[in-house]
């Protein structure tokens, strides 16, 4: 700007004007084109008329009016558009259609065969009657289009047609619409057509007289439907003001739904039932589904103000003891009231038109302002008198409850399923008492379950108490304790016949001999209940005096030796080891629990959230019967039988004619006792938990099967603790008889004596008494388990028995000096074992009481064959593996003639024959 210079004015040409300047530029036109999106936002709050308006602008705006989206919008706004039938409808259409054009190209397609060769055709019916069709079709859409509302519509809100020429077509306007697409504009067309003018009117109408809808229909029936579609219509109406029109809408329908309220109100006070009460109640329901009539009907219901005649809930808890509870008031009421409620069924049928919703409306209310003010009370008193009364309470109304809900006679229209009204209505009357109740539940089993154990294990340490004080009451106290363990050896060394015969260590007299058949009646004289019955049974908590009935007997006075009363005592507690737990503690338990769990259990047909919380509870139940029946009961059991186990000394035991060790019958025993326990826990889970879906036996996160299977777990592992024990004590058992009744003379004969005369007697070449002994002894203790425990656990102390059977009996072997003679008793003793423990059908176990056997040859061979034994005890293939060579002959050695041979057995097995050439 600084080099800008004036021009000289001097000789300058003159300046053109502003108008020439103008007339030499040359214009150009632009205009702005807005988006489609915004267009569309534009078109949204038009007015029919408008949009009409618009659509003649141009052919983009009338193809964006017309779009057919547009008017299915409006149409699903109030609820004319069925997408389903308009897909049903499309694909007729698209079928026809298709079906038409394999038709035309059957009959009208080109022939190939006359292609080559045109000709001229003066008429064509096809092709005529294809002009025909689409005349009349164009015909049909003239006709169709003069009844529709957007082409006889004027742009301005006035209908040159009157509605009073066919006001009763009207009504049905909003029934008559189809869901057709490509059509909907014509529908809605026909819609506004019909009640866009009453709907514009009543907007403008000053009062309630004004609008022309109620001049044109007169009777309420009509003027109801009439303005029920005029509510409908509006939800279409989204242009400028809509909300005042839909206020004065409201406002005229009030005025309208009072009038017709007043009118149901004078003949519900009258009852009237058949006639102004049906007339209004229908009228109401056309115009907005009678909310309004069905509360007025029911808040004013005499049912209401007749509380008292129904009863007093007190009569439940007032009528019996004070820790106790009837529920037969309950019952009546219940029974009077759901006939009350069946009489006004059939009134509600007479009056409404849909009598099913109103008459479940009435029962809530009758459970909200009756059942609950009666339920309530009841259960609160209960609650604070005695809490089993409460519980029972609880149960027996919910299960009134519901029974009263299903005996309820619906009007005959109702479809409803009446189990799905008694859930919610009981759920309703108990859920501010569920919670409550269920902790409760759970609270007092656990309490009842843990007192039962508690007493249980309190009388069994009075027992003791009052044993130990009889046997030991005639020394000074404070001086067994300072020399227990001194007088313990003494009674561990004295000899057996210290003790008294009148006492035997397992509480039971010196009985005689007897066979294994009678092994059951043998040892469980002093269980309660017949002696041979086949299942023990728990013994008796009583005192002193029940243990000298059919308990375990005390003698008439006590012993006056320490020693005696020492040893007496320890057998009692031997003897004692059957009471350790009880089936009838484990029954009661599962008794309670299932009382608890079954009126828990009825809370869980309410599904949903209540329902859950109530499967939950009982599945906890479950796990604290499990829990305090088990790890509380059953395992301390097991863990003191365990402990009296390890306390057995064969050495101490005056009497050892009988089949059976003692203590370990009476711990198999024990395990039958736990194992009936188990099959409760199971049988009880399967029909209270997995039958009724309240547990799910395929979750193995569910807390109800996680505790069944800690349950097993937990008494397998005590049962096999006490079974290895057990062995222990078994094996113990046996080396005491074979150390004690094996003869030397048994396996060494002393040669025959003939005597003068005197005919020779035949050899007794039988198993001996000892292997006979030991045989039936383990046999009867194998025997016990079978179908007590599980067969893998069997299986498995069958085989530990085997093997700690066949290290005894090599061990006893080693000991013995056995002759030729002698050998045929000891392949006797070898050959019943092996018989017997084919009885176990384990092959594993069979191969070393086959190679045991086959041993047991050695000592048959005669001196005079000493390379022939050699051979035999080098082979170690005869023996399967089981003995190696330098075994075998530690075997030999036990031979009566060893000392003979030896020098020729050593020289054939170690090659000391051999000579230097």
């Amino acid at each position: 700007m600084s080099n800008f210079k004036r021009a000289s004015q001097n000789g300058a040409a003159p300046k053109p004007s502003i108008l020439s300047t103008l007339r030499a530029t040359s214009m150009i036109e632009s205009k702005t084109v807005l988006p489609a999106e915004i267009l569309e936002s534009i078109l949204s709050y038009l007015p029919v008329p408008d949009l009409l308006r618009f659509a003649r602008t141009s052919k983009r705006m009338c193809e964006m009016v017309y779009d057919d989206t547009r008017w299915v919008a409006r149409l699903k706004s109030m609820g004319c558009w069925n997408e389903l039938e308009a897909r049903k409808r499309f694909e007729e259409a698209m079928k026809k259609k298709r079906d038409a054009a394999a038709r035309s190209s059957v009959n009208g397609g080109p022939n190939p065969s006359h292609a080559r060769h045109p000709t001229l055709t003066i008429f064509d019916a096809a092709v005529e009657e294809e002009r025909r069709k689409a005349q009349e079709e164009k015909a049909s859409q003239s006709r169709e289009s003069r009844l529709d509302g957007f082409e006889t519509l004027s742009l301005n809100s006035s209908q040159p047609k009157s509605p009073y020429e066919d006001p009763a077509a009207l009504l049905d306007v909003l029934k008559n619409v189809r869901s057709i697409r490509g059509h909907a504009r014509e529908e809605y067309g026909k819609v506004y057509g019909a009640l866009a003018p009453f709907y514009f009117d009543l907007a403008r109408a000053k009062t309630h007289t004004d609008p022309i809808v109620f001049k044109v229909f007169r009777d309420p029936e009509r003027q109801a439907q009439m303005l029920a579609n005029l509510q409908i219509f509006g939800k279409s109406d989204w242009t400028e003001g809509y909300l005042q029109r839909e206020s004065k809408l409201i406002n005229m329908m009030t005025i309208f739904e009072s009038a017709v309220l007043r009118e149901f109100e004078q003949g519900y006070e009258f009852w009237d039932v058949d006639g102004r009460m049906k007339r209004y109640a229908h009228i109401m329901h056309t115009l907005n589904g009678g909310n309004a009539a069905v509360d007025l009907f029911i808040h004013k219901h005499p049912i209401l103000n007749d509380r008292g005649l129904l009863g007093n809930p007190m009569e439940c808890v007032n009528t019996v003891a004070h820790d106790d509870v009837t529920l037969e008031p309950s019952r009546v009421f219940f029974e009077t009231l759901a006939g009350k409620l069946n009489e006004q069924s059939e009134v509600i049928g007479r009056i409404f038109p849909q009598p099913a919703s109103v008459f479940w409306a009435f029962v809530d209310k009758i459970r909200e302002e009756i059942i609950m003010e009666y339920v309530t009370p009841l259960l609160d008193e209960c609650h604070d008198r005695y809490m089993p009364s409460y519980l029972k309470a609880v149960s027996g109304l919910f299960e009134q409850c519901m029974h009263f809900v299903r005996s309820l006679v619906p009007p005959k229209s109702s479809e409803e399923n009446i189990d799905e009204h008694a859930k919610y209505i009981a759920l309703r009357v108990f859920e501010p008492h569920l919670d409550l109740y269920l902790q409760e539940e759970l609270d007092s089993f656990t309490k009842y379950a843990e007192r039962e154990v508690d007493d249980w294990e309190q009388k069994l340490s009075e027992q003791d108490a009052s044993v130990e004080s009889f046997y030991m009451g005639n020394f000074n106290r404070q001086a067994d304790k300072n020399d227990f363990l001194s007088s313990f050896k003494k009674v561990v060394m004295m000899p057996v016949t210290v003790l008294p015969s009148a006492i035997s260590p397992f509480g039971t007299s010196k009985p005689a001999p007897t066979s294994t058949s009678n092994r059951d009646s043998t040892f469980r004289p002093s269980v309660n209940g017949t002696p041979g019955s086949s299942r023990p049974q728990t013994p008796g908590l009583g005192g002193a005096s029940e243990r000298n009935g059919t308990g375990t007997p005390l003698p008439p006075e006590a012993p006056n030796d320490e020693l005696k009363a020492k040893a007496a005592l320890m057998a009692n507690r031997l003897e004692g080891i059957r009471s350790l737990f009880s089936i009838e503690v484990a029954l009661s338990l599962v008794r309670t629990a299932k009382e608890s769990l079954g009126r828990a259990s009825k809370f869980v047909t309410l599904g949903g959230q209540a329902g859950e919380e109530a499967r939950e509870q009982c599945e906890a139940m479950f796990v604290v019967l499990v829990k305090i029946l088990g790890q509380t009961h059953v395992k301390n059991g097991f863990s003191k039988a365990v402990e009296h186990l390890g306390r057995y000394n064969p050495r101490e035991i005056s009497d050892h004619s009988q089949t059976g060790v003692a203590p370990l019958v009476m711990f198999i025993e024990l395990v039958n006792v736990g194992d009936i326990i188990s099959q409760m826990i199971d049988v009880f889970y399967e029909q209270q938990l997995a039958a009724p879906k309240i547990a799910d036996r395929n979750d193995f996160l569910d807390p109800a099967g996680l505790a069944k299977k800690k349950f097993e777990q937990m008494l397998d592992e005590n049962v096999a603790a006490g079974l290895n024990k057990g062995i222990d004590v078994l094996m113990d058992e046996v080396e005491y008889l074979c150390a004690t009744t094996q003869l030397p003379t048994d396996f060494n004969p002393s040669p025959p004596t003939p005597e003068a005369g005197a005919p020779p007697s035949d050899p007794d070449i039988g198993p001996t008494l000892t292997a006979k002994r030991v045989t039936e002894l383990v046999a009867s203790h194998t025997k016990m388990l079978v179908g007590s425990t599980e067969k893998t656990m069997l299986d498995v102390f069958n085989s530990e028995v085997g093997l700690r059977l066949f290290t005894a009996v090599c061990k006893h072997i080693k000991r013995q000096r056995i002759s030729t003679d002698g050998a045929i008793k000891l392949i006797a003793d070898m050959t019943m074992y092996f018989e017997y423990i084919r009885t176990l059908k384990n092959p594993d176990l069979l191969a070393y009481f086959k190679a045991l056997r086959e041993l047991s040859q050695i000592y048959l061979i005669d001196a005079r064959h000493a390379k022939e034994m050699a051979t035999i005890i080098a082979d170690g293939d005869r023996f399967g593996g089981i003995f190696r060579a330098e075994e075998v002959y530690e075997f030999a050695e036990r031979r009566a003639d060893w000392y003979q041979v030896k020098r020729d057995v050593e020289r054939a097995m170690y090659g000391l024959e051999c000579q230097l050439m």
